[in-house]
Order: C-alpha cells, then sequence, then structure tokens
C-alpha cells in the first residue's frame, strides 16, 4: 500500500488525488472532497480558518492510512488537508482510496474521514456574519 499524505495552504486537487489513486490493479476508487459550506445551523459562515499542530497531525494521518490498509486491502490513500483561510466553496480536506473492490473503497474512505475528524489535530475557526467562534475541526 502506497500514501500520500499531505498539509498545505495551497489549494487541493480532487482530480489529482484521483490520477494518484487509479492503479491497474484497481476497480473502486472513492473521494471524499469536503467544502466549505455558507451556513453552520442558523449562523452564516463567511469563511472558515484552519490550524494545525502539523508534526503530530503529518504522524496520526500517516498512522490512520497504516491502520486503514490494515483493515482494506488497499491499493492507494490519499489524506490531503488544507491549512489557511478558506472562503464558501472551497476545499479544505480530500481523501481518497483506491481497492480492488468498490465495497472496501467506500468503507475505508468513511474510516478515514470519520477518523481523521476524531484524531488528527487541526482546529477550525468559523467567521459568520456577526461574529466568530473556535471550534475542533474535527469533534
Amino acid at each position: 500500500m502506497e500514501s500520500q499524505i499531505h498539509l498545505t495552504d495551497l489549494p487541493l486537487d480532487p482530480s489529482g488525488i484521483h490520477q494518484y489513486l487509479s492503479t491497474p490493479a484497481s476497480g473502486g476508487i472513492v473521494v471524499f472532497t469536503g467544502t466549505v459550506r455558507d451556513h453552520n445551523q442558523d449562523l452564516r459562515v463567511i469563511r472558515l480558518e484552519f490550524e494545525a499542530y502539523e508534526p503530530m497531525a503529518i504522524k496520526e494521518m500517516q498512522r490512520l492510512a497504516q491502520v486503514c490498509s490494515e483493515q482494506w486491502p488497499c491499493h492507494r490513500i490519499a489524506i490531503h488537508h488544507r491549512l489557511g483561510i478558506l472562503g464558501v466553496g472551497e476545499i479544505p480536506v480530500v481523501i481518497g482510496v483506491s481497492t480492488a473492490h468498490r465495497q472496501e473503497a467506500f468503507a475505508a474512505c468513511q474510516f478515514l474521514i470519520d477518523a481523521l475528524k476524531v484524531h488528527v489535530p487541526i482546529w477550525k475557526k468559523e467567521v459568520f456574519t456577526d461574529g466568530s467562534q473556535w471550534v475542533s475541526a474535527h469533534p
């Protein structure tokens, strides 16, 4: 299993990640793309600001890729997260998995996004039209 782990302040490219995941043996490729939406509950979101404890975040993302590959027969795994200020419609996270079959790809991708939200030290500040608040990006 190969993995591609990135934290960056540059825009993420889901199509490039899809290309990375593609192998001749991969019958199933699942890519989850998270986007900044314009609301959270009843509040209008202007932007999100992401920060991370980068050395620990990378280490934890690598660990999650390893755990995932032990549970499912993954060919390749990609975990990319953006840092900095992102506006509505921008992409803060892309998770991708390739496997021989779709069921494993869906399950592995679901595991990775859920585990990332719980274990990786990334925080976000939600900026609304009438204020802001820091929250865990991954509750």
